[in-house]
């Protein structure tokens, strides 16, 4: 599995923390959102996946919670993992994230998930203000689809 960001911390454990996260486009847009805590990011919106609980369902919860809109037809575009401190969770984290496309079909309002605020962006500017480079690499991989 490729892998992203930060180099491990020698003597560091890290726990195995499984997300989901979608690339969403509608026309020439992508819906990303901003998360302010614990230090202001843009992401690709999703999270992690719940004890119990299966890829695709967290999927549809996180992307609900972070930008306030139901998706439709999540196609699994790969996976990426990285190792990094999340410090809203004080947990030292393998994230492993399996990366979907998706279209956001349905606005229910606002982002539920405090701190978060949805914004439609371009490709470009989106890969420009992602915060890491495994959603970069995903999103770059889904524009050149879309061009091509």
């Amino acid at each position: 599995m490729r892998r992203f960001g930060e180099r491990l911390v020698p003597g560091q454990r890290y726990k195995a923390r499984p997300g989901a996260y979608a690339v969403l486009v509608r026309g020439d847009r992508f819906l990303l959102t901003h998360q302010s805590e614990p230090r202001p990011e843009y992401q690709l919106p999703g999270g992690g996946i719940d004890p119990g609980e299966g890829p695709l369902a967290a999927l549809y919860r996180e992307v609900v919670e972070e930008t306030g809109w139901r998706i439709t037809n999540p196609r699994r575009l790969g996976a990426y993992r990285r190792f990094t401190y999340m410090p809203d969770y004080d947990l030292w984290a393998e994230k492993i994230c399996h990366i979907y496309l998706a279209r956001p079909v349905l606005r229910l309002g606002e982002p539920t998930e405090p701190g978060h605020v949805a914004h439609w962006l371009s490709g470009p500017e989106s890969i420009e203000r992602l915060a890491n480079l495994g959603d970069r690499f995903f999103m770059a991989q889904v524009m050149r689809r879309i061009v091509a």
